[in-house]
């Protein structure tokens, strides 16, 4: 038993009397903003309640030390810090006050990943659209493969400068600077009178797409308490499957180039939002600027909360990671394998499982199946069970964890790839059949396969395989080197993009659909086992802390304490 779960346990020189005393969950006042009565002369535990705690922690109460300083910020050296034991069992209104602002700097933020799920989904309606009879110009195959594959491509570019100037500009002003282009990109595609202005329009869209998608996971872990990072750093895949559920859904109402120019709508918001938010604070102390550090703390824990143990600990993890590391060869360091070597093979699992080829193609997979829905519709309901299945993962991963998700994820995938492969085996069989004529009743009964095998699989990719890797990639990457380590992920990332999406139509041509989706199941049993035997559990740690045990610090701490 812990020494917060300890009921012996008690602060010196608390008051025992009056109504005070008999409440534990007694919510910081009247500094936090909510209505009270009460004076700060009522309450001298709020004045004195961090020395009291610094007492207390010279005398033994090393553990109790460990947990407020890795788990608690705001309500450091008070009561309730120590009382609570999470932010999660506050009373419902302290609670609102602690996390309101990291709420609204997580929406600011995710806005941009809306336009990165955008661009990811515009291809599904947007080439059958080109492909159209009243089409301006027609497209061939080998331009449609390019079509889908110029913005992975493009996004390895924009991770890779992305790994320099996340450092050098800031996590904040790197996605400001994607809104402009953003906005030139769906413009140029919209205006488009050849195929040569959507290549160009698809490649400055693909390089915003790389410095967001590299930007925003160490933003939000950089600037969210651990107690909510789960939720709050699923906002991005949240939105950004809101995002490709709109390109859906306007793509049924409107022809290519109108889409287009409703994609130009998005970055014009996230960009007007990110004015508002802070820098993030381990970002300034990286640059020596501990002022404006404290000044982003107060805004996102609230201007009246103690940050001055938070802070401390941002700029002594700094300087222990400074000392041990210089330069980007140090990715090399021994210490940084086993993060990095995780972070690459999340992101290879999360890729080879098919997902962007079954998002930039959806459409046309749905015609190959000769459903009877019409592929535009099948379409759309993939992507509100896409974002119905994130909007379950953001209620429940703070709560079971990140492993079990990954474990219901895969399950499921591999049980829906194997419907899929399953029914167009059946399809291949009744094609190679002398009297396919035979096969049509029973492939007509199993008509309502391939929806429900692909509705499936989209709800358990975004259950797991979807946002973890970004979240888990925010929070293993060591401070010193997130930036150009996040560079390095997200690149090899939208690599393995590249390759699934250029190659996913010839392989389709060339193995037939049974054997590309047979393939992808086998993959995640794979994947399954992976996670089970090597990945470790982030949930309700703060970054040092994972940094510590991802660097095998683990013991050397625990026996300091």
């Amino acid at each position: 038993m812990s020494e917060i779960d300890d009921p012996s346990y008690q602060l010196e020189d608390v008051p025992e009397e009056g109504d005070h005393a008999a409440d534990p969950m007694l919510p910081l006042q009247p500094q936090s903003g909510i209505p009270s009565n009460q004076s700060n002369n009522s309450l001298p535990f709020l004045q004195d309640g961090r020395a009291q705690t610094m007492r207390r922690l010279s005398t033994g109460g090393g553990s109790m030390g460990s947990k407020i300083s890795l788990e608690l910020y705001p309500e450091r050296g008070s009561k309730i810090a120590i009382k609570m034991g999470s932010i999660a069992d506050m009373k419902p209104i302290a609670r609102k006050m602690y996390i309101l602002t990291q709420v609204l700097a997580a929406i600011s933020v995710s806005i941009g990943s809306m336009g990165v799920g955008f661009s990811a989904g515009y291809t599904s309606p947007a080439i059958p659209s080109l492909k159209a009879d009243n089409s301006t110009f027609s497209i061939t195959v080998e331009e449609e493969s390019w079509i889908g594959s110029l913005m992975p491509l493009s996004a390895i570019v924009g991770s890779i400068v992305g790994g320099y100037i996340i450092g050098a500009l800031g996590r904040k002003m790197v996605i400001l600077l994607c809104g402009p282009p953003f906005v030139v990109a769906w413009v140029l595609i919209g205006s488009a009178v050849n195929i040569w202005m959507i290549y160009v329009g698809r490649s400055i869209s693909g390089f915003c797409v790389g410095l967001l998608t590299l930007t925003l996971p160490v933003y939000l872990s950089e600037t969210i308490q651990p107690e909510i990072r789960g939720v709050l750093g699923l906002l991005p895949t949240t939105l950004g499957n809101g995002g490709i559920l709109v390109a859906y859904t306007f793509g049924y109402l409107m022809d290519w180039s109108w889409l287009a120019y409703a994609g130009a709508v998005i970055p014009v918001v996230f960009t007007g939002m990110m004015c508002f938010v802070p820098e993030t604070p381990r970002w300034y102390i990286s640059k020596g600027r501990p002022i404006e550090a404290r000044s982003a703390l107060e805004w996102l824990r609230g201007s009246d909360a103690d940050v001055e143990t938070e802070l401390s600990a941002i700029e002594e993890n700094f300087e222990t990671s400074k000392r041990e590391m210089s330069s980007l060869k140090d990715l090399m360091n021994r210490r940084l394998l086993r993060p990095l070597f995780n972070s690459f093979m999340l992101m290879l699992f999360q890729q080879l499982s098919g997902i962007n080829a079954v998002i930039f193609y959806s459409a046309s997979i749905f015609e190959l199946a000769g459903t009877s829905l019409s592929k535009f519709l099948c379409s759309i309901i993939l992507g509100i069970v896409n974002l119905f299945a994130t909007l379950i993962a953001n209620s429940v991963i703070d709560r079971i964890g990140r492993k079990p998700l990954l474990y219901i994820s895969s399950s499921l995938m591999v049980m829906s790839l194997a419907g899929l492969g399953t029914y167009f085996y059946y399809q291949e069989q009744s094609q190679q059949s002398k009297n396919p004529e035979e096969w049509g009743p029973f492939l007509s009964n199993m008509g309502w396969l391939p929806l429900v095998s692909l509705m499936l699989y989209v709800l358990a990719f975004s259950l797991g395989w979807g946002p973890i890797p970004w979240l888990f990639m925010g929070e293993v990457l060591p401070a010193r080197v997130r930036g150009p380590a996040a560079s390095f992920v997200t690149c090899f990332n939208w690599s393995f993009s590249f390759i699934i999406t250029k190659t996913f139509p010839g392989m389709v041509k060339q193995m037939g659909p049974c054997a590309v989706f047979f393939t992808f199941m086998c993959i995640m049993v794979v994947s399954l086992l992976f996670t089970i035997l090597i990945i470790p559990e982030t949930k309700g740690k703060s970054l040092e802390e994972i940094e510590r045990e991802m660097s095998g610090k683990k013991a050397e701490v625990n026996n300091e304490l």
